[in-house]
């Protein structure tokens, strides 16, 4: 595979961008605010499965083309949804479980995935934000579970910011469809850093080429222990993470990086 790829889909809803083993995911539908309708959840779920067997890859951004970053369902099709049988219960419920399956394939992944936010992250486009590794937003991007005011509560983005903010600053969001300025989103934790929009792209990219850097074995090792710990008790998680330092120390790379430390040179991890 050529150090440089691009690939994009039939419907042109996201394109791939490979450059020094850090993959780019852009979500190029603009007009329509790169909501994550049908095709554009099964898209990026189609794309991430690529990526998690592709050796080549060690850090993923995810981005949105135009004036937003994700404004999260389509409510076109929602709308639709609902006009089926039984106020359409049955589609409306397999397109949350897409989106849910999408989320949780972005945290499964052993790659490290970063959010590059610019403009609105809205309703499940702001839970794709707080789904994420990490997240590196620009001074005018805005954050919101605003479902509210339309009088559709925002439950499954709930799921993924209260796993990230504060529970009252949440609940707030989440009753008031209050948005969040970046800086106040930094604040909160729902994004790591806030730059300037000129250099939002730049920035993004150092961040994900200082992790891919690392070691590739010890960082997929690293994120799969990161979220299964968090689900333990703390008696628990120190069992299972010992284990895991065990199992990280074993790897001949571990040894050349200890050695490369001591030595004072850089190490020479496998290609």
């Amino acid at each position: 595979m050529p150090s440089t790829q691009q690939r994009r889909s039939a419907m042109t809803i996201l394109t791939r961008s490979d450059t020094s083993h850090v993959a780019t995911l852009t979500m190029t539908a603009p007009a329509r605010l790169n909501a994550l309708s049908t095709a554009m959840l099964s898209a990026l779920h189609a794309e991430l499965d690529r990526i998690a067997d592709d050796a080549t890859v060690r850090v993923v951004i995810l981005r949105g083309a135009g004036r937003a970053f994700c404004a999260g369902h389509d409510l076109t099709e929602l709308r639709d949804l609902r006009s089926q049988p039984d106020n359409g219960a049955a589609g409306l419920k397999t397109l949350f479980d897409r989106c849910a399956a999408l989320m949780m394939r972005v945290q499964s992944l052993p790659q490290p995935v970063i959010a590059q936010v610019q403009g609105l992250a809205t309703a499940a486009g702001c839970q794709l934000v707080a789904t994420c590794d990490l997240a590196v937003a620009s001074d005018d991007a805005r954050f919101g579970v605003n479902g509210v005011n339309i009088g559709l509560f925002c439950s499954t983005p709930m799921v993924a910011l209260t796993r990230n903010i504060p529970a009252k600053m949440a609940f707030e969001m989440l009753t008031t469809g209050r948005f969040l300025t970046a800086d106040e989103a930094a604040q909160e934790g729902l994004v790591n850093r806030v730059v300037h929009a000129d250099h939002l792209d730049r920035d993004t990219r150092a961040l994900a080429e200082t992790i891919a850097a690392k070691l590739p074995a010890a960082v997929r090792i690293g994120k799969a222990a990161f979220y299964a710990q968090a689900r333990m008790s703390t008696a628990e998680a120190y069992a299972f993470t010992g284990a895991v330092m065990v199992e990280n120390m074993a790897l001949d790379a571990t040894a050349e990086g200890i050695d490369a430390f001591l030595t004072k040179r850089s190490p020479d991890w496998p290609a």
